[in-house]
């Protein structure tokens, strides 16, 4: 499971393109306070909740996930991930058939800090990758 980057966010249009014609691909949907992970069609993208583009909804089994790879506005070395404020991956994450799911963060070097503010609520990634892909 991917995310289809916003415009501030280290680029996966290309690898999401890349790869979907190898692997089958998820990208996560907002439906209400939800995110709901999808099938990546890329003829089949449309504007979603907050300018992100987003699959139809086509719903996918957490059995069939090997890795799930999260955005963040930042992050830390211990994988804690600070996000956008509405908390939509922290909820989907926390969900008992999304727990064993190895996830990581990528983000700019520059998003990567000593330390980001956490709460109870908020889930660990498995490990995060600062890279310099263009914007």
């Amino acid at each position: 499971m991917l995310f289809y980057s916003l415009p501030d966010e280290v680029n996966t249009h290309g690898f999401i393109q890349k790869w979907a014609t190898h692997k089958r691909i998820l990208l996560p949907r907002v439906e209400g306070d939800d995110i709901i992970p999808c099938e990546y069609s890329e003829d089949k993208l449309t504007q979603g909740a907050y300018g992100i583009m987003e699959p139809e909804r086509i719903p996918a089994l957490a059995s069939n996930v090997n890795l799930i790879v999260v955005p963040g506005v930042a992050f830390d070395y211990s994988g804690n991930r600070l996000g956008r404020g509405k908390g939509y991956y922290d909820r989907f994450l926390s969900q008992e058939s999304w727990r064993s799911v190895p996830k990581i963060g990528i983000c700019f070097p520059c998003q990567l800090l000593e330390c980001v503010p956490t709460d109870s609520h908020d889930i660990r990634m498995d490990d995060v990758i600062g890279t310099f892909e263009s914007r």
